[in-house]
């Protein structure tokens, strides 16, 4: 193993999940890209690590639930693409109401939303959409409620009038979740903000 593929190598190694998905520009501090891209290039070779997409590398893990390689973890995949390209990137709002329990409906296909531009992507065998969202959408990024957000505007604003919407918020939304969508209620489109005060006065939420 040459030297620049035994510090990837040990880079990779120090994320402990082993799931960590990494791209070059991970490693542009320790030398050229050039070189980088070499050393990458020999260890997939070497069965060390996995291309998984276009210039995205994980460890090669087995699963024994499945008996086959594991599956790439997609939620690595898409913080290293938010590394890599600089881009902030959220849930899709179908997912993230099939996620909260709010609807049975799942999505065809894996989608997000994101800052950057619009685009499909090939991962482990498997297409995610991108869509551009403007910045009304992507200050949520990184915000605890930021999922709460992108599901109420899936669903709309006959969310607002709907019990069950407000019970199962109401119920299962951790108390941080709560506080942040309270303290950024002005956010929040107009229709959304009846709903929000019931989710939050429902127990008592500290600011």
């Amino acid at each position: 193993m040459t030297p620049m593929a035994d510090k990837i190598m040990k880079r990779v190694s120090a994320h402990d999940s082993g799931s960590w998905v990494c791209s070059p520009k991970d490693f542009l501090d320790l030398g050229s890209r050039e070189a980088v891209d070499q050393a990458l290039s020999r260890l997939v070779k070497a069965g060390e690590l996995r291309r998984v997409g276009h210039g995205l590398y994980d460890m090669p893990r087995f699963s024994n639930v499945l008996n086959r390689p594991a599956p790439v973890d997609l939620a690595a995949v898409i913080a290293a693409l938010a590394r890599r390209d600089g881009v902030r990137i959220m849930t899709d709002g179908l997912v993230a109401a099939n996620q909260l329990g709010l609807t049975n409906a799942v999505p065809a296909k894996v989608s997000f939303v994101t800052d950057g531009h619009s685009r499909t992507v090939k991962i482990d065998g498997r297409t995610i959409q991108f869509r551009h969202a403007g910045p009304s959408v992507m200050q949520w990024a990184g915000r605890p409620a930021a999922p709460v957000v992108q599901a109420l505007r899936w669903l709309g604003p006959a969310a607002a009038a709907d019990t069950r919407v407000l019970s199962t918020l109401s119920r299962h939304l951790p108390d941080d979740v709560k506080r942040d969508l309270l303290q950024n209620s002005r956010d929040l489109p107009g229709w959304a903000l009846p709903l929000v005060r019931s989710i939050t006065s429902e127990e008592a939420v500290a600011v």
